[in-house]
């Protein structure tokens, strides 16, 4: 790349960092501008980024205020009438996208990229994690921070690279990959695509885009239509017989389960997760049979030993099931999810880990369109639960919508329900009759984890 300087706007973000760390990697001179300091700003800055809060063109730094040196590269989540970003597009500085600049780093690459509305995080860093363990190398850009890993950007040797293709502004469109996993369609993001059926032919789009001779891995049921003809096409399942799914499954405790995984060269027996909920492990036959086609083109057949001890040893991502509490008495645990179908999925396996135990919800509803579109949804989710406290609407990069509020959730939900301010959160979790907590949510309830916790530890 002939650019010295790369300048991201909202280079906090999951995607836009690990982007910013490639570049460090990569010798390049890295600055940024993000609205709220975090841990991801902060550790981009112990590695050298130069990195504001404040929406300011002053505020960037006098060397990368030069078209011919500097490249600009922003988020969809930054809104077109951002202070720093008209002055770039005024003063003809290169601009592009995140996911424009992610097509570019995938050229020349055996692209592993794993699409879905839900599930897709933990699915690409599974599938990074056991590149690593089968091959020694690989790459990868992840929509989340890996255990494994330490971080959302993972270097190695080799071709294969593994991708989260993210929907939202039909940003996966900008990608060619050679093995594609999608984990489901569902309605989302109506505010870019305006009806479930546009999403729907997003991704079929998306599957068109398959390099000929290149694979596509599809959940059992998935509804979209398949009509790239260069192609093969395989399903997979939690446990019903296809192409590839799990059987002989078995809660082992904690959580944990043993299971054999079937694929269509032979059956991966034994295998435990590293990771508790029964998701995963669907999550797990996902990525086993991305990897099984990455081995098939290069010639190869997995290595059973190895993907089992791959599995056994993953350690997940963070706020994909990640436990705070884990004791007989008290068991307090933090997701991501943020749509109706995550949240069901979560609340059901939680069920299944801790049978007969009470069970309380916490959620912060993410956008005020996505609560609008599935107030009623989120309610049935939310009444999976025995008991749930609801935080006010986080709004990300929207403005309020009249009348759209969490009491639209809270009125339908057929359960004991409140609602909690966020900084009252962690006293009233304390004050209530828990046993197994669960926080939900992509906005920034994540921030009060550590307080929930120390609250509920005298519990345990």
């Amino acid at each position: 790349m002939e650019f010295d300087n790369i300048y991201f706007l909202g280079i906090g973000g999951i995607g836009m960092s690990a982007l910013a760390r490639y570049f460090i990697h990569e010798g390049k001179r890295v600055a940024g501008y993000d609205r709220t300091e975090s841990p991801l700003t902060r550790r981009l800055a112990e590695e050298g980024a130069l990195i504001h809060y404040e929406e300011n063109v002053r505020a960037i730094p006098a060397e990368f205020l030069r078209p011919e040196r500097t490249m600009v590269v922003y988020t969809p989540a930054i809104p077109a009438d951002h202070a720093e970003l008209r002055y770039f597009a005024d003063h003809g500085f290169r601009i592009e996208k995140r996911s424009q600049m992610l097509g570019h780093l995938t050229q020349g690459k055996y692209v592993m990229a794993v699409a879905g509305t839900h599930g897709k995080t933990t699915t690409t860093t599974l599938v990074a994690w056991l590149n690593r363990h089968l091959t020694g190398g690989g790459s990868a850009f992840l929509g989340g921070i890996s255990k494994n890993f330490d971080g959302n950007l993972v270097l190695g040797d080799g071709p294969r690279l593994a991708v989260e293709a993210d929907e939202f502004d039909r940003s996966f469109l900008r990608l060619w990959p050679d093995v594609a996993v999608v984990t489901s369609a569902d309605a989302d993001h109506l505010d870019i695509y305006g009806t479930h059926e546009a999403v729907k032919e997003a991704f079929s789009q998306f599957v068109r885009q398959i390099r000929p001779g290149g694979s596509l891995v599809i959940k059992q049921g998935v509804d979209i239509l398949l009509d790239n003809p260069d192609i093969t096409v395989y399903r997979y399942a939690y446990d019903t017989p296809c192409d590839f799914y799990a059987r002989n499954i078995r809660l082992i405790g904690g959580g944990h389960y043993s299971y054999d995984v079937v694929t269509p060269d032979g059956v991966v027996e034994q295998c435990t997760l590293g990771v508790p909920g029964w998701v995963n492990i669907e999550n797990s036959v996902a990525a086993v049979a991305a990897v099984w086609c990455a081995a098939h083109h290069e010639g190869q057949s997995l290595d059973a030993a190895r993907v089992r001890e791959a599995l056994a040893s993953f350690s997940g991502v963070k706020r994909r099931f990640e436990f705070y509490i884990n004791t007989p008495r008290q068991v307090y645990m933090d997701d991501y999810a943020h749509h109706p179908r995550e949240l069901a999925a979560t609340l059901t396996s939680v069920r299944q880990m801790f049978p007969g135990r009470r069970v309380t919800a916490l959620f912060q509803p993410h956008l005020y369109t996505r609560t609008r579109d599935f107030y009623v949804e989120f309610a049935e989710a939310l009444s999976h639960a025995d008991e749930v406290a609801l935080l006010p609407i986080y709004p990300a990069r929207e403005e309020p919508i009249p009348g759209v509020t969490s009491e639209l959730i809270a009125e339908r939900v057929t359960v004991p329900c409140r609602i909690v301010e966020r900084s009252e959160l962690a006293r009233t979790v304390a004050a209530m009759d828990t046993d197994v907590v669960v926080s939900f949510g992509a906005g920034n309830i994540d921030a009060c984890c550590e307080a929930i916790a120390e609250a509920l530890r005298p519990k345990a």
